[in-house]
């Protein structure tokens, strides 16, 4: 093979790279506290959700909030996704989630909670919300990814972006079922 054949091959290998990671970010949110009412949400600097990876982060922030009490939980999620309040069929999904003594699991997508320490967050509280090279395919929305201490992969959020710039929360698959707390497993 020529000198010319291999800067050639080497380029179109850092050409498809390129290609392949474009649109992977990641961003890290941290908190001193979890917001503990829609007013203390809203006076977040991420509530003006002026980027799909800011709802994303409070997403999970809520989802906290809902583990301790829905009518509070549900004030917030319905603050992230704007003009489309949830109806009774979604608070009743998002509470059959928690039934079982479940409300460990929003908690899971903090940084150092692990089913060893029964899904007890660092604090600060601090997750990371990314995307990849097919998150903004579908023109006005976002599939952003969480990474969850009780799962082997990231978990999706599905946003929607409204005609004045601001991200609202269309879709979360993070309630799905993680590894079981060290103090729930029976073997353990």
């Amino acid at each position: 093979m020529s000198i010319f054949d291999r800067l050639k091959s080497k380029a179109q290998t850092v050409a498809g790279a390129a290609i392949s990671n474009l649109g992977n970010k990641s961003e890290t949110f941290t908190f001193t506290a979890l917001p503990e009412s829609v007013e203390q949400l809203q006076a977040l600097p991420e509530a003006a959700m002026d980027t799909p990876y800011k709802t994303a982060a409070l997403t999970v922030c809520a989802l906290c909030a809902f583990a301790a009490s829905p009518d509070i939980g549900t004030q917030m999620l319905n603050f992230l996704r704007g003009p489309r309040p949830m109806n009774g069929q979604d608070i009743s999904f998002i509470k059959d989630r928690f039934r079982g003594e479940r409300t460990y699991i929003p908690f899971s997508y903090f940084a150092g909670a692990t089913p060893d320490n029964n899904y007890t967050p660092s604090e600060p509280f601090s997750l990371t919300v990314s995307s990849n090279s097919h998150s903004f395919d579908e023109d006005g929305y976002a599939r952003l990814y969480i990474a969850c201490g009780g799962a082997d992969s990231p978990r999706p959020v599905k946003l929607r972006k409204k005609g004045d710039g601001q991200w609202c929360l269309w879709e979360q698959y993070l309630l799905t079922d993680i590894r079981q707390p060290k103090s729930a497993d029976p073997w353990a």
